[in-house]
């Protein structure tokens, strides 16, 4: 291809880009390669079958007006799949980028599995379908391991190191933690570790990325060649599924769930909370994922936030030789900051920037200062429904089956009112979430519930003492 070409080519891709927007191009053209232009026609290849017959359906005119407005002659175009051969010649010239060896050097060993996503690229069908971008330092090498995410390690490196053909032991793999406490660093690692090889196909999607191609699919009719190429899958990674919405999304969603594990291939999910507190979720979809094995990540002890610092510390140093900070800095970031992952990451860039910025070493008086809006109060305790349901029961001595029973007796009715209530201002639930939790309720009868405490409260002395002593019964 000659050089002229490789400009026009490059400008053919913008005008695409900019056409059918970012999600779109790196979804079905980021792998389309040229081949080369001749008379009238313009030669392109792509890795698969499946994304040649994608791009010929949907966008075959797209890309000819965009071939047209830097060439007018061209009339064409032709589009083939590249061979084995062709597909794997750059894998074997490729050497690993510089960030990849410097976290081997930083880690003081080989990480086979940057090693592997360096060498050969992301499985093509990762690429077809539209898989989410994968970060290259989250993978197993640089995960740091303590008491509170130990089991769901071992899980993850369990599902990662499966074949094809082996009998799958924990299925689904539901791990829940909350912000920052290294949920989407497993998940990717386990899809660099499986994209290693060329032996299963491992897809990690987003919840959002799974909705918004589902919702295309509809859109263009082809949700039928979506739902076969999802299924054939070996591992489906699916993060953040807390943000997962809409009926027939979630129906697809379950049902390729059940068909991907009904076919023993293996489906590793993420999420925020447990599945019984997705309350957005169908019933089925919940009881399905409560059936796999659910490990919980817990908050980050001091040994594992001393440790996650001087991973961070030493991967820095790779970038910057002479880039130090003392020990005494370090045990007072790992024992001071204690929220999650990303907070002591952002603490080390922030002494790292003003170190090399300000040419000044690494002091503790500089750290306190830097990080002091980093120092948060212990995060509030999680109060679930349940709770506020079983604490209100007690209070007023009625049953729990009460609370969710449609008696409209008065002792029954303002401990539901009340209990209604807490529920509103002391979780994030929605009001239909709510409803549905007290028996099946409809949102509107929540928001008289909560209007009807909040009225009460402002003038009737007593019960707002008592809603008060509710809410410090359930905060303890």
């Amino acid at each position: 291809m000659t050089n002229i070409e490789q400009d026009r080519w490059s400008r053919v891709k913008g005008r695409l880009r900019t056409s059918v927007g970012e999600d779109v191009y790196t979804s079905w053209f980021a792998r389309m390669d040229l081949e080369g232009v001749q008379d009238e026609s313009v030669h392109l290849s792509v890795p698969t079958r499946f994304l040649k017959s994608w791009i010929q359906a949907h966008y075959a005119d797209r890309v000819l007006t965009c071939w047209q407005a830097e060439m007018p002659e061209v009339h064409r175009i032709d589009l083939t799949v590249r061979t084995a051969m062709r597909c794997a010649a750059p894998a074997k010239e490729t050497t690993a980028p510089a960030d990849q060896r410097r976290v081997e050097q930083a880690n003081g060993r080989p990480a086979p599995e940057l090693r592997a996503t360096a060498t050969a690229p992301v499985s093509a069908s990762h690429d077809a379908l539209g898989g989410s971008p994968l970060d290259p330092r989250l993978t197993f090498a640089s995960f740091v391991i303590g008491r509170s995410n130990t089991l769901a390690h071992a899980a993850a490196r369990q599902v990662a190191e499966g074949r094809r053909g082996d009998p799958v032991m924990f299925n689904p793999l539901y791990i829940h933690a909350g912000v920052g406490l290294g949920k989407t660093h497993l998940l990717q690692a386990v899809t660099w570790a499986g994209n290693s090889g060329s032996e299963r196909k491992v897809l990690y999607l987003t919840a959002e990325k799974f909705m918004y191609g589902f919702v295309a699919a509809l859109k263009t009719q082809t949700a039928l060649a979506f739902k076969e190429a999802l299924r054939g899958i070996d591992v489906l990674v699916i993060d953040d599924l807390q943000f997962l919405q809409g009926k027939s999304t979630q129906a697809e969603f379950c049902h390729t769930l059940n068909a991907l594990i009904d076919a023993g291939r293996q489906v590793v999910i993420a999420a925020d909370r447990p599945p019984s507190d997705l309350e957005s979720l169908d019933d089925r979809v919940r009881s399905r994922l409560a059936g796999g094995l659910v490990v919980e990540m817990g908050s980050l002890g001091e040994e594992l936030r001393l440790g996650i610092l001087k991973s961070r510390v030493a991967a820095a140093r790779a970038h910057h030789a002479s880039f130090d900070v003392p020990e005494a800095v370090l045990d007072y970031l790992a024992r001071t900051i204690t929220h999650n992952g990303r907070d002591l990451e952002g603490a080390i860039n922030r002494l790292l920037a003003h170190s090399k910025l300000n040419a000044q070493p690494v002091t503790l008086e500089m750290a306190e200062r830097e990080v002091r809006d980093l120092i948060r109060p212990q995060e509030p305790k999680r109060i679930k429904i349940e709770d506020i349901q079983r604490v209100v029961a007690r209070q007023y001595n009625v049953s729990r089956s009460d609370l969710l029973s449609s008696r409209r007796t008065a002792n029954v009715v303002r401990p539901r009112q009340v209990a209604m209530y807490l529920a509103k201002t002391l979780t994030l639930r929605s009001l239909p979430e709510i409803g549905r939790r007290f028996g099946g309720r409809d949102h509107t009868t929540v928001l008289h519930a909560v209007r009807k405490i909040e009225a009460l409260v402002a003038r009737d002395t007593a019960l707002s003492e008592e809603v008060e002593s509710l809410k410090r019964q359930l905060q303890e």
